[in-house]
């Protein structure tokens, strides 16, 4: 058996996702062979595998850091909410159904065989898997049939070790309180704890970290501070938008704005929203998540429209913000608007969905910017391709995640070629924009073109910043965890 060690959360949003690729990238540098895995996860920010599937972004960077090919297997339950009530359901990469949340506790009989048919595919390949969980264990509401966490590692004999994020206050509470609450089988699993996010001295925090270890019995494996450079690596969850911090410089009268200002709206089912993670790494650029109720700004350079899980619901959503009437006043200002994916579908003149595939079948109008339009279809496009920019002739990298099929005058004018495929469309002038294609930017190359269009320049050398920065992550763990308690307790089960 391989050995395993998962991390769990005292609840959602607590770093575990970053911990357990700093535990991977640590484990990659001691040549160990080490895989990722989480066996559900929530979000609409998926990224393409290797194997033509989807799974989470977190999974994805997890493993970049272990410095292996991305495979459906390291994430074999996706859930992408479509509406509040509502999901998409993945397993092992392709889309199963979508399900309520009472719909989707009859179907965990079907998803915990894909998880542990997933987990042992991926061990036959790796000798240490590290397993990160969803939410929390103290939800012991949702015990019964739960794979996401203590189910998960009960099936499994998986030990865990805990996360407590102190930057949220309560730590204390957040692990013994979890003990209290879970059962008595599911407490032997867990062998350790980590408390994250930390700021300041943590010395100051050692009789918390020794009345832990007293009341719970727990053996702590470390005090982990904040990673000031986390906002450098790709988000996976929508929460962490508008915590990256800007490249705008303060502007006064002796120092205009020089840099270029891009706007992204933060629609209420945004997907793929880290297609903007290389422009805000540009020391030249702006780049603001526009929040809700927020007037897209008069001096924009470009706004762009991202993909979305519900493109018909957003697109209501954005007109409720008024944002409809912005984008006409911004089109004839000169400005430029890119709209990907989702938002390349809204900027035609109708979206059709006769099978109800996104919700209730109908037509819904769009903004008429582009002269195109899209009919939903039920198969989805999951494929990782390279493309050719049209406008210099160069190769570019980028994959496509959506349903729909996009036909119109506007395509007979594409921004690229896959194969012999016409690929995107524009208006006639060109400030109108639309594309399938996700990940472009993160092709240097690429954008620094992109942005000299724009008027501006690009200098970062994004991937390489990746890397460096997942070192730096990995560097951090070795000195605040006790990396060598973790791997033996890894190896204990294997």
């Amino acid at each position: 058996m391989v050995a395993r060690v998962m991390i769990q959360g005292c609840g959602s949003n607590v770093g575990k996702s970053m911990l357990v690729a700093g535990l991977c990238r640590a484990a990659a540098n001691r040549g160990i062979r080490v895989a990722p895995f989480k066996p559900q996860n929530m979000s609409n920010n998926a990224a393409v595998t290797s194997d033509a599937g989807e799974i989470g972004r977190a999974q994805a960077l997890q493993a970049l850091a272990s410095r292996i090919p991305t495979t459906v297997h390291m994430n074999p339950v996706l859930l992408k909410p479509e509406t509040d009530k509502g999901s998409q359901v993945i397993l092992q990469g392709k889309r199963l159904q979508h399900a309520t949340a009472r719909d989707y506790f009859k179907l965990k009989p079907k998803l915990i065989e894909g998880v542990i048919d997933s987990f042992t595919r991926l061990a036959d390949s790796a000798d240490l898997i590290i397993v990160e969980g969803a939410g929390s264990p103290a939800e012991v509401n949702l015990r019964e049939g739960d794979i996401a966490n203590m189910g998960f590692a009960q099936a499994t004999e998986t030990p865990v070790i805990l996360t407590g994020d102190i930057d949220r206050g309560g730590v204390i509470a957040q692990l013994v309180g979890t003990q209290a609450v879970i059962d008595p089988a599911d407490n032997a699993l867990i062998k350790g704890f980590l408390i994250n996010k930390f700021r300041g001295d943590t010395s100051l925090f050692d009789d918390g970290y020794t009345l832990i270890e007293t009341r719970t019995g727990w053996r702590g494996y470390g005090v982990v501070p904040w990673f000031p450079d986390a906002y450098k690596l790709p988000a996976e969850d929508s929460s962490d938008i508008g915590a990256k911090p800007t490249n705008a410089a303060e502007e006064t009268p002796d120092r205009p704005r020089k840099s270029l200002k891009i706007i992204c709206l933060q629609l209420s089912r945004i997907a793929n929203f880290d297609d903007l993670d290389p422009l805000g790494a540009e020391p030249g650029v702006d780049v603001t998540m526009l929040a809700p109720g927020k007037a897209i700004p008069g001096d924009a350079d470009l706004v762009i429209i991202p993909g979305s899980k519900s493109t018909r619901g957003d697109l209501d959503f954005l007109r409720d913000q008024g944002w409809d009437i912005d984008l006409m006043a911004h089109h004839r200002r000169g400005g430029r608007i890119l709209g990907v994916c989702g938002g390349y579908q809204m900027l035609g003149h109708a979206i059709h969905d006769p099978h109800g595939i996104e919700g209730a079948a109908g037509t819904s109008e769009g903004l008429g910017l582009l002269d195109v339009e899209t009919e939903m279809t039920p198969q989805k496009s999951l494929t990782r391709i390279t493309a050719t920019d049209l406008m210099t002739g160069e190769p570019v990298s980028g994959y496509e995640i959506h349903i729909g099929r996009t036909t119109g005058e506007a395509r007979s004018r594409p921004l690229f070629t896959v194969g012999d495929e016409p690929e995107g469309a524009q208006s006639p002038d060109g400030l109108i924009q639309g594309t399938y294609l996700h990940g472009v930017f993160t092709e240097d190359t690429y954008r620094k073109r992109f942005l000299e269009r724009l008027g501006g320049t690009g200098t970062a050398r994004y991937n390489e910043d990746v890397d460096t920065t997942l070192e730096a992550l990995a560097a951090h763990v070795e000195t605040h965890i006790d990396v060598e308690g973790v791997l033996a307790v890894a190896k204990a089960t294997g």
